[in-house]
């Protein structure tokens, strides 16, 4: 016994069995380690419909931001006014003649773009967007989106959530097992558009600034409502358009600051380009009050005392629970267009205790028809051939929870369409070693060469049937991903299993029992 002990400890049989070992080790217990998906756990299916009207104008309200600098720069005539109506940027001159100067060196500027039209009427020139660019500019709308999204429910903890493309402006978002899921949506619902702008006037209603402005509200400013207290309560007329936005934060976090030091504020730094701009907006404006806008309502308007340049701190916050998920909000940046719920469906987990129920059943009953088969046509190598089976589900487990996969329903069926394909390894091996038992080579002999002879064609088999798993994964969706990550992580695991584990176990089997014949 002891000899048999020590031919296991040295055999290459001791290693593939550490190494699963090691896996379950780390992945016990199995509901902790494994992500289920919505199908077998239930959670919340949610549709979104992303702005995408919005996403145009947002690239129509930065390009017309950027044309006093731009024509300054090249010493062009630079527009007395710009405006944006009916998705067209609307710039102002001084005279026809300045007019066709900028129009003329901005169509030669922006010709490799191709993006935009132009055209001149006196002193005015309009710019519109070409329709091809109103599309890609659509379509990375919802992939930018889509991005955010997976930033966002990240931070949350929201395990290997789904989130796809549906159709032009739809994006489907799947929860599954969500703690919180209201938490989840209101992450989701919020655009996190934060802004800069300076304060021109103060009043207790909307109709307090109008009637200083004579009840006409000039189209490059707008009246935004404060969520402040005390002496920031109220409304704020500022400007419509902001050139420092949080798309130049370099990184947010919660902290304690405001005027006592231990309120609850957002603290932010700029990167280069957005430090450069805030302190030359802040030295401009020392004694103005600066109004820091969340999705256009105002969280805080502080007097500017001096020059500020590279961070700041966002107060007004009601708690260090809300600064914790407005930094998170801005880490995870802004969507490019807003969105709105379509659809929103709560699904039980009565269906996957069920789905998982059956799925385990199907598993066994599969496992003891293929070890019936086994036995019953390769006695002692039909045992080992089941052995291996086991070890190869075991396999697959310990590879989905190393690179966290989400098991699904279809993931299930992968599953037991792995234990088939195993088997099936098995059998060209078998039938090869039966070919050179016949011809009268030794059992160590036929075992070695068996191996060796019927890889090739398992690999063949094995390697055309992966390339279609990256296929389904690459272009389905959810569920047919789910198949398609259980079908290559079992195709790995059969190779492993049938051309190393199995070969290691039989030559122990030889060696430590000195076993001389073997019906096959």
């Amino acid at each position: 016994m002891q000899a048999v002990a020590r031919r296991f400890l040295f055999s290459g049989l001791a290693f593939w069995i550490a190494f699963v070992a090691l896996g379950l080790y780390f992945i016990l217990p199995l509901k902790q380690k494994l992500r289920f998906g919505i199908d077998l756990v239930g959670g919340t299916y949610i549709t979104l419909e992303v702005q995408t009207d919005k996403a145009v104008e947002s690239e129509l309200i930065e390009t017309m931001q950027s044309m006093p600098a731009r024509l300054k720069a090249a010493r062009q005539p630079v527009p007395t006014a710009k405006t944006l109506e009916k998705n067209e940027i609307v710039l102002t001159f001084d005279s026809p003649a300045s007019a066709q100067a900028a129009a003329n060196f901005l169509k030669t500027e922006m010709s490799r773009s191709r993006s935009y039209e132009f055209a001149t009427d006196n002193a005015i020139v309009t710019m519109k967007l070409m329709s091809h660019r109103i599309e890609q500019i659509k379509q990375e709308a919802v992939r930018g989106n889509i991005e955010v999204l997976r930033s966002r429910l990240d931070a949350l903890s929201v395990a290997e959530i789904h989130i796809a493309a549906q159709g032009e402006k739809h994006i489907i978002v799947e929860l599954p097992d969500v703690s919180d899921p209201q938490q989840a949506k209101a992450m989701i619902g919020k655009a996190a558009k934060l802004e800069f702008k300076l304060v021109e006037k103060v009043g207790d209603t909307p109709e307090d600034i109008l009637y200083e402005l004579d009840g006409i509200l000039p189209r490059d400013k707008e009246i935004l409502p404060s969520k402040g207290e005390g002496r920031e309560k109220g409304y704020y007329l500022v400007q419509k358009y902001s050139d420092i936005t949080g798309s130049s934060l370099r990184e947010a976090s919660a902290g304690l600051g405001g005027k006592t030091g231990v309120e609850a504020v957002v603290k932010f730094k700029f990167n280069a380009d957005g430090a450069q701009k805030f302190h030359a907006l802040t030295s401009k404006n020392i004694g103005k009050r600066l109004a820091v806008v969340l999705d256009g309502v105002i969280v805080t308007a502080p007097q500017i005392n001096s020059a500020i340049s590279g961070e700041g701190e966002i107060s007004g916050v009601r708690s260090a629970a809300e600064a914790h998920e407005t930094a998170l909000l801005l880490k995870s940046g802004a969507f490019v267009a807003p969105v709105t719920f379509e659809e929103e469906r709560q699904i039980g987990p009565s269906l996957g205790a069920e789905s998982i129920r059956q799925g385990v059943l199907s598993c066994l009953v599969g496992l003891a028809l293929l070890f019936i088969f086994s036995a019953f046509y390769y006695r002692v190598a039909g045992l080992l051939a089941f052995i291996a089976l086991i070890y190869n589900l075991l396999l697959i487990l310990v590879g989905m929870a190393w690179i966290k996969a989400t098991l699904t329903l279809p993931g299930i069926a992968g599953m037991v369409l792995t234990v088939g394909m195993a088997i099936d390894a098995s059998i060209l091996i078998y039938e090869r070693i039966r070919e050179e038992l016949a011809h009268g080579v030794t059992l160590k002999k036929a075992v070695n060469d068996g191996f060796s002879d019927a890889m090739e064609v398992i690999l063949d088999a094995n390697i055309t049937t992966f390339i279609v798993g990256v296929v389904l994964y690459k272009f389905g969706t959810g569920p047919i991903q789910g198949f398609a990550v259980t079908m290559m992580l079992g195709i790995i695991s059969t190779l492993i299993t049938g051309l190393f584990f199995l070969k290691s176990l039989f030559n122990f089997v030889i060696d430590a029992f000195h076993v001389q014949k073997m019906k096959i």
